[in-house]
């Protein structure tokens, strides 16, 4: 597999051969499916809360008696099927949202999506890619002369000009090769790779 390498300019200059298990392997949209559902269930806290009958707040009086009244019996305010009371199954505030994947099945979801990106041409390659400081300014003007807006960026490892300089770029986001997760790489319309970590993400999914 070979992958774009672009310039400061944004343009092809040449090809870098990549491994074809990273990014050569075919979309497979079930596993891809999966494997973003389980990361985003992963994530949630789980910290939401509903009141049960027992819990809310109200009168344990009858409301009225079982009979001669011609309406429906009624025991207690708090009943489930009244205006104000409780759930019937209320969310508890320790309820788990976790779901298992495989390693090697996370291995090739990343690896079907990288690849699907590649084919796509909305993922390419720079030799490096550093700012001299920590200024918005400056990777501003840098992402628009090489044609790019709403982009992902995957490095080596972590560059604080390069961090510090895209938190108010509302289009950009920085990550590293082991923080690289599928739902950025889903997100974002461009991937920006450096060199040095398409060498790291090889190694990672092989």
């Amino acid at each position: 597999m070979e992958l774009n390498l672009i310039n400061e300019q944004g343009k092809a200059t040449s090809k870098v051969s990549a491994s074809d298990s990273a990014f050569g392997r075919d979309f497979n949209e079930a596993l891809v499916h999966q494997v973003l559902t389980a990361y985003l269930a992963n994530g949630r806290q789980g910290t939401r809360a509903q009141k049960g009958r027992s819990d809310v707040n109200k009168s344990t009086k009858k409301p009225w008696r079982q009979k001669g009244t011609g309406r429906a019996r009624a025991g207690r305010a708090s009943s489930p099927l009244w205006r104000g009371g409780g759930k019937v199954f209320p969310n508890l505030p320790d309820e788990n949202f976790e779901q298992k994947i495989n390693r090697k099945m996370y291995r090739a979801g990343l690896s079907a999506i990288l690849s699907q990106l590649a084919r796509e041409e909305r993922l390419a390659v720079v030799e490096n890619f550093t700012l001299d400081a920590p200024k918005t300014k400056l990777l501003a003007q840098k992402l628009k002369g090489m044609g790019l807006d709403d982009v992902l960026i995957i490095t080596e490892a972590v560059d604080e000009n390069l961090r510090l300089s895209s938190r108010n770029l509302p289009g950009v986001h920085i990550l590293t090769v082991s923080h690289c997760d599928p739902v950025s790489l889903m997100r974002y319309s461009r991937v920006l790779v450096t060199k040095n970590a398409v060498a790291k993400i090889e190694e990672l999914l092989s």
